[in-house]
């Protein structure tokens, strides 16, 4: 939900409706993210809103100062931010409504005032968003109506949060001080919108969940041909950290009015899959497309293709040698669990998972075969969508009360399940040897133990 746009009631609608859809006609756990509209910068308005043609080459001023909030011409057009003159300098560019009109900074006047060359036709109009690429600003991660929004998802119980222009780590941890102990389990993804999140993209991924690739607002802020060199950056550093990245923006953009796209995005969003992005995102295609259906089915098209060209095998040999020694325990089990499933051939791997952890480390090592997770956690069940490759399900029975012969049990009969469950929805086929990943005792970091199994849906586990 992007929250840009529509008011709480209309938000409200969504959050009631998809999870009504999820139960009645999706049969399998939803998540729903919240898109903050993030810190952003915008011209004044003109009188009576109207448009002021400017033409390339005309001379102005850019000011803070309020008179002219409301009174924008062609001599002094108004920003909103209010520190522009202590952030820019000379020759230092300054677009307007995503780059159609475009500014040179010739001179900081003063604190309020700098002086503008315009270096293309266009027209000044109300309330457009400013950017100032290869400038670092200094404004908060979070706007009053981000906070609001925040306490909305919170209230609404929503899986994920995308924090729109991300340009620090303490940025994170500033969302994270918001959504609270309540909001604990909210994944933070952090939209890349801008040259600071760039240059601080280590220590961002340091303390995200997972990281949007947002190529829109990217490619106005930095040079349009360097956009694809920081998306394979940023893919390559998530696979490495086995943390999930989606790729996004633009890339069916066609097919907001034409029902096929042109061969170009169909390639884009084919290598995204193969530099390895966990997830692949439309925007305006569905939000505001005529054909929002068929570029969805164009898109999982096109990666159920490009993820037969994957050389598997390549890739868990590289990711198992980056990955840090000494190895977590878990990333160890996790490793030897995809090791096994390669050499199988198996038409699974099928993991008990309390928080989702176990899951995403064997989707960092991306197996052929699908990932089935199996938890009682609701929260990680929608959120666990993230992970490339991963099935997660909601095991309806209740944790019983344990002691080692009841413990057993119960893990047998969520492997059980999980094979049956799968075998029903066609992910495995009767006969496919299965991996099983499991924990030694209940709760979460205790993931020890990989074992294989036939699927059947009389298996000899407990009944």
């Amino acid at each position: 939900m992007n929250f840009s746009h529509g008011s709480y009631e209309y938000h409200q609608s969504v959050i009631d409706n998809a999870r009504e859809a999820a139960k009645t006609q999706v049969g399998r756990p939803l998540a729903i993210a919240l898109d903050t509209k993030g810190p952003e910068i915008r011209t004044g308005n003109t009188p009576d809103d109207k448009d002021i043609p400017i033409k390339q080459g005309h001379e102005l001023n850019i000011t803070t100062d309020d008179q002219y909030a409301t009174a924008s011409d062609d001599k002094n057009m108004y920003l909103d931010y209010k520190n522009i003159t202590k952030v820019i300098s000379p020759g230092k560019l300054i677009y307007v409504d995503d780059g159609i009109l475009s500014f040179e900074v010739l001179e900081v006047v003063d604190d309020k005032t700098i002086r503008v060359r315009c270096l293309n036709n266009g027209n000044i109009s109300s309330r457009k968003g400013v950017n100032l690429p290869g400038t670092d600003v200094d404004l908060p991660a979070l706007s009053e109506k981000d906070i609001a929004d925040l306490k909305f998802g919170v209230k609404n119980k929503v899986d994920m949060v995308f924090a729109s222009f991300i340009r620090r780590g303490s940025d994170i941890r500033h969302i994270r001080e918001v959504l609270g102990e309540e909001g604990k389990e909210i994944q933070i993804i952090a939209k890349i919108e801008n040259q600071q999140g760039v240059n601080n993209f280590d220590e961002i991924l340091e303390e995200t969940d997972g990281v949007m690739v947002a190529r829109g607002d990217l490619g106005i802020e930095i040079p349009a041909p360097k956009v694809f060199i920081a998306q394979k950056m940023m893919i390559a550093k998530c696979n490495i950290k086995g943390k999930p990245v989606i790729c996004a923006t633009q890339m069916l953009e066609s097919m907001t009015y034409n029902p096929r796209p042109t061969r170009a995005e169909v390639s884009d969003v084919a290598n995204a899959v193969l530099d390895g992005a966990d997830c692949v995102m439309l925007s305006g295609e569905t939000a505001k497309g005529n054909y929002p259906n068929e570029a969805v089915k164009m898109m999982s098209e096109t990666c159920l293709l490009a993820e037969v060209a994957i050389p598997h095998f390549n890739v868990f040999d590289e990711l198992r040698n980056l990955a840090p020694r000494p190895t977590d325990t878990v990333e160890s089990i996790a490793m030897a669990a995809v090791s096994a499933s390669l050499e199988l051939n198996a038409g699974a791997i099928v993991v008990l998972t309390t928080s989702g952890k176990t899951a995403r480390y064997l989707s960092k090592y991306r197996p052929v075969c699908p990932i089935v997770m199996v938890t009682r956690n609701p929260a990680a069940s929608r959120y666990s969508h993230l992970y490339r490759g991963v099935w997660p399900f909601l095991f309806p029975e209740k944790k019983p009360d344990f002691n080692v012969k009841v413990w057993q049990e119960d893990v047998d009969r969520r492997l059980k399940w999980g094979i049956n469950h799968a075998l029903k929805l066609g992910i495995i086929n009767k006969g496919d040897n299965i991996v099983c990943v499991q924990g030694w005792r209940g709760g979460m970091g205790h993931t020890n133990t990989v074992r294989v199994v036939p699927a059947e849906e009389n298996l000899g586990l407990a009944e």
